[in-house]
């Protein structure tokens, strides 16, 4: 079937569905925490904190954690004269670690330098890219830069009702998204658009007879618009499997930092080994084994711990530990899901395994401190749970 082809021009006025975007957002503008309101000074902090928490992040999560930061760290500079680790710590749960390293440099870089008030500037900004770079620039300074997010892209997939699938579409709707936004409150118009896309033209069951600018659009007049955007078919997700080691010993667990650079870079964790896509456990550089790979059989049993090669890196003292079998944790990634087999040990008969391992010592009640993602919170609530331990609250 032919692709059915489509101008990058609007087929109305653009100044009609301006006026007509922003008369509903004037009365039904959502109440959000980084918002200002009406009459009130925008703060790009606020503004830039916001953006980089809601990149691929749900209002609904964002806000609680968003609150957390500006009560703690109310200005930029406050934030840049934050350690790296307490900024971690209080980011974990959020997901996507990667923005919180990139969030304390961008602040430090903020607090020095101030804030550039062109998209360019903004883009060259640790974590900031095309879409956060706009948003500020709108937003912050008032600036008419094209905003799209994924909530702008079903709006204007079904106002010009796009039979090109995303990702494809985006170059089109970046053009479309160009030529409707307004030199007059771009800052307004681009949160309009996105309230628009959050509430009445949700993905499923758009609330068309609401819309404020349901007379341009094409896909309502058909009544079609919740077959719009149309989207290219997703590759299934591959499942990675690892094995996981909660060692405890005398109020305290064993933890140690991941690399800076890959996934939950400079987070905490436990003990683990490699995470494969198939049944081989490779080993890392801190569990190393003795003879190559070992493989779970095709049963799926356990393996034994005090002999084998999974494990085999801490050498004579696996025979001085205890393990138990603790419950499997999954978790799913953007590009994988992950199954964990978890190991636990009391190591009160072995004080050098931190040493092994690379860890450190971390008192079991003050978890709280430190940055673990959701993924190490299951897998060391899945260990004390085999150990008869309670899990200690963590955020």
């Amino acid at each position: 079937m032919m692709q059915k082809k489509h101008s990058a021009r609007a087929a109305f006025a653009a100044g009609s569905f301006q006026r007509a975007l922003l008369r509903w957002y004037d009365a039904a503008r959502r109440d959000l925490p980084w918002r200002a309101k009406p009459g009130e000074r925008v703060d790009p902090y606020r503004v830039w904190l916001s953006e980089i928490m809601l990149q691929q992040t749900t209002v609904k999560a964002v806000i609680p954690y968003f609150e957390a930061f500006t009560r703690r760290w109310p200005t930029v500079e406050a934030l840049a004269a934050a350690s790296r680790d307490d900024v971690l710590a209080a980011w974990a749960g959020l997901g996507y670690y990667s923005r919180a390293r990139n969030l304390h440099a961008c602040a430090q870089a903020l607090a020095e330098r101030g804030f550039p008030a062109d998209e360019e500037g903004l883009r060259a900004l640790p974590g900031v890219g095309a879409y956060t770079s706009a948003a500020i620039a709108a937003i912050a300074f008032n600036l008419p830069a094209a905003v799209v997010d994924g909530n702008v892209e079903r709006v204007l997939a079904r106002v010009f009702a796009i039979e090109t699938p995303l990702p494809a579409a985006k170059a089109e709707l970046r053009k479309l998204a160009a030529e409707l936004t307004p030199e007059s409150r771009p800052g307004d118009y681009a949160q309009a658009m996105m309230d628009l896309g959050a509430g009445l033209c949700s993905p499923r069951t758009p609330s068309c007879l609401m819309c404020p600018v349901r007379a341009f659009c094409a896909a309502a007049g058909t009544g079609d618009a919740e077959r719009f955007p149309l989207r290219a078919a997703k590759a299934a997700r591959p499942t990675r499997r690892g094995e996981a080691f909660v060692i405890v010993r005398g109020g305290c667990i064993l933890l140690r930092r991941r690399a800076d650079k890959g996934l939950l870079g400079g987070m905490m964790e436990v003990p683990m080994s490699e995470w494969v896509v198939d049944d081989v456990v490779a080993s890392t550089e801190a569990v190393r084994p003795k003879r190559g790979r070992a493989k779970a059989d095709a049963a799926g049993k356990a393996f034994d711990l005090r002999t084998d090669a999974a494990v085999s890196g801490i050498g004579s003292q696996a025979n001085k530990v205890a393990w138990r079998q603790a419950r499997t944790v999954q978790h799913t990634f953007t590009h994988f899901h992950l199954e964990l087999r978890v190991f636990a040990a009391d190591a009160n008969a072995d004080p050098s395994a931190a040493a092994v391992f690379s860890g450190e010592w971390a008192a079991l009640d003050d978890l709280a401190a430190f940055a673990l993602p959701s993924v190490m919170k299951k897998a060391v609530a899945s260990g004390l749970e085999a150990l008869g331990l309670p899990m200690q609250p963590t955020r």
